[in-house]
């Protein structure tokens, strides 16, 4: 039997939870986890709410002697070099362009199981976050360009879940909108100078090295335009995209305005929980239970791109080579 500890993210702005009280009851093994202190307190739920499910409330050294180390923003974490050798660590880790945290991962012998690899008959178990971070990101950008919606003529990079809650915001504020999907991206380069914003939600290529915006580009759009890049892949699509935080959203370069919040889901934590907690619930007693990773459920098996610090990803192992030199 495994424990899991439950850790507070450390990121900016990050209010997001893994599990709710409500969906452990669901849960045989509640006797297993284990949850920081305070963990639900930006969600509204309190300690005593875990407790009354058989959890255990302790403190971050605690939880983080768990087998497994769960982090809704675990590939932000800065706790990490705290955690002893031959984890598992369970959580949102991008591990495949976050270099500094795939080589901690390698050096400690970590497993991770990554969420944003878990797919459920082909469709990604937290869509529903992918679209809140299209409708976040365009009610907060907003407010750094000085127009409303309505007054903007904006162009969507994209055809997925993302661009969907974008889309979704956009529409209902009366915006005039382009969708540029995959096939079209030689269109979205043509065209991108005439529109006043530029909304980036394309799931990029690790493995290609073109972009989609170069630095040499941003001399050619009005002043002012705004680059709402939700997707925000340091080195990758946007040549001068680096991701910034709630409380310090924008920059600009060369007279555009660069939008690059990578958590923005965190900003509405209720709503998200909820879709979390829905979906982890479901895997807690066969994570506490299992004895090997054959007998993890398949989406799951998949989802983990690093196991005792050896990497199975291998969009992982193309990242790191291109990038470290």
């Amino acid at each position: 039997m495994k424990t899991i500890g439950f850790i507070i993210s450390t990121k900016n702005g990050e209010r997001r939870r893994a599990v709710l009280p409500c969906d452990l009851k669901k849960v045989k093994n509640c006797n297993q986890l284990y949850f920081e202190k305070g963990y639900g307190n930006s969600v509204g739920i309190n300690d005593k709410e875990y407790a009354a499910c058989g959890c255990h409330i302790v403190s971050r050294d605690e939880a983080l002697k768990c087998d497994i180390v769960t982090d809704v923003k675990l590939g932000d974490a800065n706790y990490l070099d705290l955690v002893d050798e031959n984890k598992i660590l369970f959580g949102w880790a991008h591990a495949v362009q976050n270099l500094d945290f795939t080589t901690k991962m390698i050096e400690k012998q970590h497993t991770v199981i990554a969420w944003e690899e878990i797919f459920e008959d082909g469709r990604y178990i937290f869509y529903r976050n992918r679209e809140v971070a299209g409708e976040a990101a365009i009610m907060h950008a907003f407010r750094y360009c000085g127009m409303m919606p309505y007054d903007a003529k904006v162009a969507i990079l994209g055809n997925g879940q993302t661009t969907k809650g974008a889309l979704r915001i956009l529409h209902g504020l009366g915006a005039e909108v382009d969708v540029f999907g995959r096939k079209f991206e030689h269109l979205f380069r043509k065209k991108m100078f005439e529109y006043d914003v530029l909304v980036n939600c394309v799931m990029w290529d690790t493995n290609r090295t073109d972009r989609i915006i170069y630095k040499e580009d941003l001399k050619k759009m009005k002043p002012g335009t705004l680059i709402i890049d939700v997707s925000c892949d340091p080195y990758l699509e946007i040549e001068t995209s680096h991701p910034t935080t709630i409380d310090d959203p924008v920059y600009v370069e060369d007279g555009v305005i660069h939008y690059c919040v990578d958590n923005t889901p965190a900003m509405y934590p209720i709503t998200v929980t909820k879709v979390l907690s829905e979906g982890i619930s479901r895997y807690l007693d066969t994570l506490i239970t299992c004895e090997n990773f054959n007998e993890l459920p398949v989406p799951i098996q998949k989802a983990v791109c690093i196991k005792n610090g050896n990497i199975v990803d291998p969009r992982i192992t193309a990242f790191r080579n291109a990038h470290l030199k």
